[in-house]
């Protein structure tokens, strides 16, 4: 006789060695939640490393500063001494005064007025002959020359003829910044032009391009890079030039306010407008470096 099977009471569970299912979760890890606090470090290392090294280099040199020129007898005035003298002036950047009595924003709007025009007239030309001259072997030959006697002459060397010619100062400002600007962008530009591979010349053939097509759809975005190095050098020459012309012309400008403080021996107010004339280059510079990263897709130079 064969045995029957022992039949399982309900009182007893089953023997196995698999573990719960609440036991299997729990032993799961679990990912981190998107924006945890363990990314929290790394975004603050990374932020640490861009900041601490120039908040240390400039707290060195402020000390340095400090203690180079803290002597009763130096002609420079310290750090502390310069926050004291000019604190009005940093205080009430917005003041609206009588003549040329402005607050330092105006000073500073009025520059990058003449600034913005003569560049952008610099922008538009240089991109033109430095095209024509990029295409053309016989531009090149009949122009380059020019250009490269043209563009050693210094820029406030050409304020006297200018002045001569317009008989304003403003415009002989705007005209100094124009012809300061426009090298870089002309030299760049033909570069760039030159620079085009041969590849793309062969695809515009093939898709039969006109020149308009050609020129907007193949010859600038290849020659952007070039072309962007060109309007970030411009741009701070022309901000080096306009400091420089101010100081001759007069009028409200932040050169023409460097030069009436020089007069009037006011060290500190100096400092202070060259502190702000590098912050604006700077910013200056970072606009265009943007421009040239969104129009370009990151293929020019940071």
């Amino acid at each position: 006789m064969t045995a029957s099977p022992v039949p399982i009471r309900s009182n007893e569970k089953p023997v196995s060695n698999e573990k719960p299912v609440v036991a299997k979760i729990m032993t799961l890890s679990i990912p981190p939640k998107p924006g945890s606090s363990r990314r929290f470090p790394q975004w603050l290392s990374s932020l640490a490393a861009h900041l601490l090294p120039p908040l240390i280099t400039l707290v060195f040199l402020l000390v340095l500063w400090e203690i180079l020129c803290s002597s009763p007898t130096s002609s420079v005035p310290p750090p502390t001494r310069v926050v004291s003298e000019t604190w009005e002036l940093i205080a009430h950047p917005f003041y609206v005064g009588q003549g040329v009595d402005q607050g330092l924003f105006w000073h500073i709007l009025a520059s990058l007025k003449r600034v913005a025009l003569g560049y952008c007239l610099a922008a538009v030309a240089g991109i033109a002959l430095g095209t024509l001259v990029g295409q053309s072997e016989w531009a090149m030959r009949g122009l380059d020359p020019i250009f490269q006697v043209l563009r050693t002459v210094p820029p406030l060397a050409w304020l006297p003829l200018s002045l001569a010619a317009f008989k304003d100062g403003n415009p002989s400002a705007i005209f100094v910044i124009f012809i300061t600007a426009i090298w870089p962008i002309i030299i760049n530009t033909a570069v760039g032009i030159r620079n085009i591979p041969q590849d793309y010349q062969n695809v515009a053939r093939v898709l039969r391009l006109n020149q308009f097509e050609y020129f907007t759809k193949i010859m600038i975005p290849a020659a952007a890079p070039y072309i962007f190095t060109g309007l970030r050098i411009g741009i701070g020459l022309s901000w080096l030039a306009i400091v420089a012309a101010e100081m001759l012309i007069g009028g409200v400008g932040i050169g023409f306010f460097i030069w009436d403080a020089w007069n009037s021996s006011r060290i500190s107010d100096i400092i202070l407008a060259l502190i702000y004339v590098g912050i604006v280059g700077y910013l200056l510079d970072r606009a265009i470096a943007f421009i040239a990263k969104t129009v370009t897709r990151n293929t020019a130079s940071a």
